[in-house]
């Protein structure tokens, strides 16, 4: 791999690729969405968890937006979705996805930066980096309120860390989510590496149909797509993947 194709920041998602998600953030929702009067198993519970899974990725707080047409009910729902989220880890604890710790401390030993980002508020950021003890494993960490509070599939948080680290060029940033929203993102950042993982929200097609470059069973295997990136674009078992 020579300099001009190098690989020089990983923007990494949270929940469902980095961190495993095991149903809290639908568990989240859920009571964020009880607080409005909109309780499981009714047909305004089903059509705003279809939103919700939809726009998995983007910053909750506009995900909200999206079930409720009012601002002060959207911005209830996200309160009680962050402290329903909280209460869950402080329940049940969070558990890296296997080999995923692994994964990017070879990625840094390999000179590259790392950007733990996430659609969360700053304070869920925060609990969720304290609950792993993750602080120094990152060089940055980010939401959508440190970039202007725009989230994904808005390319901000993934320029805010390109400026924060001085990358030379977008094309030597990789970008890894689970969700439709972190492709897009990732495209829209100019990143020559945009990854969907299976490990989360979204399967295979809708990864593909956003535009991923690669898929991975796990972001295990990013750091060897990292080292063979001036390479076609493929997936690990070798199928041409559509930008």
């Amino acid at each position: 791999m020579d300099d001009e194709s190098r690989i020089t920041l990983a923007c990494l998602d949270l929940a469902g690729t980095t961190v495993a998600d095991d149903g809290m953030a639908e568990r989240a929702f859920t009571e964020a969405l009880v607080t409005q009067g909109i309780v499981a198993g009714t047909d305004s519970y089903r059509r705003a968890m279809a939103r919700v899974h939809a726009a998995r990725g983007r910053s909750k707080i506009d995900i909200l937006r999206d079930v409720f047409a009012d601002e002060d009910r959207a911005q209830a729902a996200n309160h009680a979705f962050e402290q329903a989220y909280d209460s869950i880890i402080d329940r049940v604890g969070l558990s890296p996805i296997p080999g995923a710790e692994a994964a990017i401390d070879a990625l840094a030993a390999s000179g590259v930066r790392i950007c733990l980002m996430t659609g969360f508020g700053s304070r869920t950021l925060g609990h969720i980096i304290d609950t792993l003890g993750w602080w120094k494993r990152a060089d940055l960490l980010l939401c959508p309120a440190d970039a202007g509070g725009r989230g994904r599939p808005y390319p901000d948080m993934i320029l805010k860390a390109a400026l924060h680290v001085q990358v030379d060029d977008v094309r030597h940033i990789a970008v890894c989510g689970d969700t439709e929203s972190d492709m897009r993102s990732g495209h829209r950042s100019g990143a020559s590496i945009v990854a969907g993982t299976l490990t989360g929200a979204h399967d295979r097609a809708r990864l593909e149909a956003a535009g991923a470059t690669h898929i991975l069973s796990s972001i295990t295997e990013l750091p060897m797509i990292v080292e063979a990136v001036g390479c076609p674009a493929t997936t690990p078992h070798g199928d041409q993947v559509a930008p």
